[in-house]
């Protein structure tokens, strides 16, 4: 079915790159038999939600709700009957339909994602859904490109929307709703939790997988932990290594140009924060058995994850989204039983301890998406068009709505070994009973890489 249509001279209804955005500036052509049933599949799903569709004709959809104005019907058909959400989204990035209140109408469609496809069609997924393309398969080779064309956009970027403290990832409020001046304040009892659950304190040697822009690895620090952070991200590294510099905890954090699964040394304590994400369901296994062995015995591993539905994880797992192909190339959102499963068929590994907290991921995303319009201007002045504005949009209301639906959740997980002891060993004590490696190794390491000493001895004061 997807090779009945081929890309022709339709083109959207308002100027786009073609050389930046290929599937955007054209319309996918379609046979008039598809067509024609792609447009009474959508219609027919479309009726049957809570909102209100308008056409140029004056005809309505829905049942009443949110609103939805389609401004080009016969290319946004076209594009959800050729290639599902992806084509959604493309349309919206085209202009070809638009909602003022955005995450509104995406909230309805994901509180009723899995209904809008017909029974019939669920069963032949296989047939009509876009797979994932090999290029994104989360290999050594390929990840470094799948975290470089997200987060290495540009550092000037994401401080657009992003609170002082650069974080990336869900806040924890104090109360609803939240606001701009809290913002700093709750991604720090979002970081502290994770370092409370972790045990980090003074002279923990911590491993933190996923750098982001450091403010995890300066707080850990500001405990006296020894912490090693990778990342994969050259962007994020240069100015978490300059922000580490400058709160003088240089001689405490070392940040290293590196996949996680060339990793060396054993740590008290690991942490990541919404890094799963971006591993793949095809490495969970080695990704979990990778922060294993990193561990000391009696060690613990804190992670902050995103997850969705295990239904819909099963049913998506092969599907290619507009996420991947756009925003998160390789990205796949794990659930709750699949790292349980995960953990306990591969690993020694047990998930122990595990809060949920959605609703403070809406509103997180909220105040990112409400700074990112205020700051459009700003985002145009670093060389981003207004297609990429549109799209980076969408790609906030789109999340934003995920977790407003509950459709989406994030997780903070409390992990340790099955037969971990009452005490939590450091990784120094573990060397000297059982003569493996410790972060001393890793330590030399860097200091190839960044021209500095490692600090010698145990964990430091």
């Amino acid at each position: 079915m997807r090779g009945a249509c081929a890309e022709d001279a339709h083109k959207s209804p308002t100027p786009v790159d073609p050389g930046l955005w290929p599937d955007v500036a054209s319309v996918p052509r379609c046979s008039r038999a598809r067509a024609a049933l792609a447009e009474r599949l959508v219609r027919g799903a479309l009726s049957r939600l809570p909102l209100t569709v308008l056409l140029p004709d004056g005809e309505e959809l829905g049942t009443g709700g949110p609103v939805m104005e389609l401004l080009d019907p016969g290319a946004f058909f076209r594009r959800v009957g050729t290639v599902g959400l992806i084509g959604f989204g493309e349309s919206f990035m085209a202009r070809e339909w638009e909602a003022r209140d955005l995450v509104g109408v995406l909230t309805v469609l994901a509180s009723n994602v899995a209904a809008l496809v017909p029974p019939s069609l669920q069963r032949l997924r296989g047939l009509w859904a876009l797979r994932q393309p090999a290029s994104q398969r989360n290999s050594v080779e390929n990840t470094r490109d799948n975290i470089h064309r997200h987060y290495d956009l540009s550092n000037e970027l994401f401080s657009v929307f992003l609170d002082e403290t650069m974080s990336y990832s869900a806040a924890l409020f104090p109360a609803f709703p939240a606001t701009w001046e809290s913002f700093a304040t709750a991604q720090h009892r979002k970081i502290d939790r994770l370092l409370d659950l972790a045990g980090v304190g003074r002279g923990t040697r911590l491993l933190e997988i996923g750098t982001g822009w450091g403010e995890l690895a300066l707080r850990a620090a500001g405990r006296g932990a020894e912490v090693v952070s990778v990342t994969l991200s050259e962007e994020q590294r240069g100015l978490a290594v300059r922000r580490i510099r400058e709160a003088g905890h240089e001689d405490r954090v070392t940040v290293l140009l590196r996949d996680y699964r060339q990793v060396t040394g054993t740590y008290d304590a690991v942490v990541s924060v919404e890094m799963i994400e971006a591993v793949g369901e095809e490495f969970w296994p080695l990704y979990f058995s990778t922060l294993e062995r990193r561990l000391v015995p009696g060690g613990r591993i804190a992670l902050q994850a995103i997850t969705m539905p295990h239904d819909r994880m099963l049913a998506t797992r092969r599907t290619f989204t507009w996420i991947q192909k756009y925003i998160f190339p390789g990205g796949f959102l794990p659930s709750v039983e699949a790292v349980e499963a995960v953990t306990a068929e591969d690993t020694g590994l047990r998930v122990v301890e595990r809060e949920g907290f959605g609703a403070h991921y809406a509103e997180t995303l909220r105040l990112w998406r409400e700074r990112f319009f205020e700051e459009e201007a700003r985002v145009g002045e670093l060389g981003f068009d207004a297609t990429f504005r549109r799209m980076w949009t969408f790609y906030l209301a789109y999340s934003e709505a995920g977790f407003r639906s509950g459709y989406l959740d994030v997780q903070q997980m409390l992990l340790t070994a099955r037969s971990a002891p009452a005490r939590a060993r450091t990784a120094l004590e573990a060397a000297k009973e059982t003569g493996r490696e410790t972060t001393e190794e890793t330590g030399r390491e860097a200091a190839k890489e960044t021209g500095r000493e490692p600090r010698s001895g145990g964990a430091g004061g």
